[in-house]
Formats: structure tokens, sequence, C-alpha cells
């Protein structure tokens, strides 16, 4: 973990993560707020469009320098899948919590209060039950995570297309379904930051549970049942303390190679 600490690619990725979370959540709860200046509210559609395009654009943008996860439950996923190390899933998750807020708060303060409404603060629909929305909550995110996880898989040599919008339209596909019923968290930083700023807890816990426990379901499904691969379990391992593989890879690639360069 050390190592990892002291090389510049680890923090460049969490202020990655830390900026694509705020332009997120500025965009997407952005256009779910109500546009009553104009008698023009925002609607599914929109907000659905909004959402999931996005995050394929700011996958797009950011996800070769940190993956591009805004998400805490698809960070949490990328964790038991053994993709990212311990300490950066924690520092990842604490950047995407601080990009909602201060996200929040930029939206806040440069839109009018008669058009920035609840800052899109999440909240059960009429009728619907915590438990009804903790199970629409992790369904939703359990489809994007085992996306996410079909599409940055390095073993299928199937791929094409583009990656970013296949996740992009998985987020837009939750939204269009889950909007009326929990107004669609699926990012427990996303719920965070409305939150934080409008003081409005209200079944924020069904927020977090939820996609938390659909992130990594998706992730011991996809790794340990649909694809099955025990085979280098112990080298992914590795990577829960080291960072990723072709990091620590690499550098010990360069140790061995200074080694033999010195005179015996």
């Amino acid at each position: 973990m050390v190592r990892e600490v002291q090389r510049t690619s680890f923090w460049r990725a969490v202020l990655a993560e830390f900026l694509g979370m705020t332009i997120f959540i500025f965009l997407s709860t952005g256009s779910a707020t109500k546009w009553t200046a104009s008698g023009f509210p925002a609607d599914m559609v929109q907000i659905a469009l909004t959402f999931g395009l996005a995050i394929a654009t700011l996958a797009q943008s950011i996800g070769h320098i940190s993956g591009a996860h805004l998400n805490p439950a698809v960070t949490l996923g990328l964790l038991v899948g053994c993709q990212i190390s311990i300490l950066r899933a924690l520092m990842y998750i604490v950047s995407q919590m601080l990009g909602a807020v201060a996200a929040s708060a930029i939206l806040l303060g440069v839109t009018p209060k008669s058009r920035n409404g609840t800052l899109g603060v999440n909240a059960l629909g009429d009728g619907v039950t915590p438990v009804q929305g903790l199970g629409v909550e992790i369904i939703i995110t359990f489809q994007l995570v085992l996306c996410v996880f079909a599409t940055t898989d390095k073993h299928r040599t199937d791929l094409s297309g583009s990656g970013p919008l296949a996740i992009g339209l998985s987020v837009a596909i939750g939204h269009l379904m889950a909007i009326g019923f929990t107004g669609c968290g699926m990012n427990p930083a996303r719920s965070f930051g409305p939150a934080v700023i409008t003081g409005n807890f209200k079944d924020h816990w069904l927020y977090w549970v939820g996609p938390i426990i659909g992130g990594v379901a998706a992730a011991l499904l996809y790794d340990f049942v649909l694809t099955t691969r025990f085979s280098d379990l112990s080298g992914r391992l590795k990577v829960l303390t080291s960072g990723p593989i072709e990091e620590y890879d690499v550098e010990g690639e360069n140790d061995s190679a200074r080694m033999e360069m010195k005179p015996k």
C-alpha cells in the first residue's frame, strides 16, 4: 500500500474521480430540477438521457486515468472482484462523496431558487415502501455493475463498440425504470451530495444499502459463477494490497532490469 501511495498515478486517479463526480452530479441532478419559471418541467426521458450520456462522456474522458468508477457501488464491486486495492477503493469513495457534495453546492449557488427545487434528492414514489424501494435499487445497480464487469473484461475477445456508451445506456435504462419508484439512486454518492446540502436524509439508508448489495452481488456472480475465474485468484488477491497488476508488474520488471545492469 505504501508503494501505491507514492505513485503519482494514484493521486491523479483520485483527483479524476473527484472532478468526474463533480461534473457528473452537477449535470445529471441539474437535469432533474423543475424549470417552473418557464413552465417547462423536467421529464423522465430527459433525466435518464442526461445521467446516461454524462456517464458515457466522463467514462471516455477519465476512464484511462481512474477507470471512471464515479459510483461507490461500482468501486466496491471492483474491490470484491480484486481489480483495485483496498486503499484505492477507500480514496475513490471519499473523492466521489466530496465531489457529489461540491457539485450539489455549486448547483445550489448558480441556479435560481425557483428552479433548483430539491437539488434532485432521491425520494420514494407515492405508495412505494422502503423495502420495495430497496429491491428496486438492488436490481438496477446489479445490472449496472454487471455491465461494467462485462464491458471491461480483459479476457473477452468478442468485445466491440463503445464500452463507455454501453455503461451509459445501462445507467439510462436504470433511470427509465426506477425514477418513478425511488428517484433512481443507483449511486450512493449521487444520493449523498444533494442530501447533505438540503439536509434531507429521509430513507437515505436504502440508497446506500441497495446499490452496495446490488454491486457486490453482480461482482461475485460475474467473477465466480458466470466466468468462474479461480485460476488467477492468487494474483488478483495481490491487487488488494499492491494496486493494479499492470502497475506493480511494470515496476517489478524495471527493478529486475536495474539489478541486471549493476556490475557484479
